[in-house]
């Protein structure tokens, strides 16, 4: 079994979730006693996220190779960033490894692409919705993307960093959610990227008529693959 390395904390509520599934999908596929091999980073989120809001992102992208390398150095064989929006700087991470870096966006893009999707909606933080590394990843794959009007992306952010990223799960905000999720189906979404590894904690498949896509699951359940076989898969 291969070392799975972890780039966490950001939140730690999802990170939690990576553990879990990584952890369930290993004993499910081996069974017996088995789990895991796995290093967790863990940063405290409130530097990066202090960094993110001032634009500081040559100084977020300094934080994550260190991160990336001191999980290559305690043995990781491969590396996952166990956010979407850290991926703006996935291809600097992958630049300082010699070791894989799973992309989240390949992972969710092949999955949608296996679907049959052409159009997919993409909810997430400002950073993810707004600027260009995750929507150009998808379209490497064919895949166009849209997001909500920027009245709704202001309130999917809020909710992610005031209320997810603190453990906090309101109703209301579960109706905005779906709000905004049918306005993207209007626009002619054929699916949907929780492109925060906080959104499923809070929407599941069932509240949604069309596909969603758990980036966290995804990820995770991609991670394994590489870790109980000889090559790494998207799938």
């Amino acid at each position: 079994m291969k070392t799975i390395g972890l780039i966490g904390g950001l939140s730690w509520e999802s990170t939690t979730d990576y553990y879990r599934y990584i952890n369930t999908l290993v004993k499910e596929k081996m069974g017996g006693l088995h789990s895991a091999k796995c290093l967790l980073y863990s940063f405290d989120f409130e530097e990066i996220v202090a960094l993110q809001k001032a634009g500081h992102w040559e100084k977020a992208t300094e934080l994550m190779i260190n991160a990336a390398k001191t999980l290559e150095a305690g043995g990781a064989d491969v590396v996952l960033i166990c956010t979407n929006t850290m991926h703006k700087m996935a291809k600097e991470v992958q630049a300082s490894l010699s070791i894989p870096l799973l992309h989240i966006a390949e992972v969710t893009g092949n999955k949608a692409k296996e679907a049959g999707l052409k159009k997919v909606g993409l909810l997430g933080t400002m950073f993810t919705m707004e600027h260009a590394f995750y929507k150009e990843t998808l379209l490497d794959q064919g895949i166009e993307t849209i997001v909500p009007e920027k009245e709704d992306r202001e309130s999917v952010h809020h909710i992610i960093f005031d209320e997810l990223c603190k453990g906090i799960i309101l109703p209301e905000s579960k109706k905005t959610y779906i709000r905004i999720i049918e306005k993207l189906i209007d626009q002619g979404a054929e699916g949907v990227i929780l492109g925060c590894t906080e959104i499923p904690l809070l929407i599941k498949q069932e509240d949604s008529s069309i596909p969603l896509f758990d980036t966290t699951f995804l990820h995770a359940k991609a991670a394994v693959s590489f870790a109980l076989t000889k090559e790494l898969t998207l799938r």
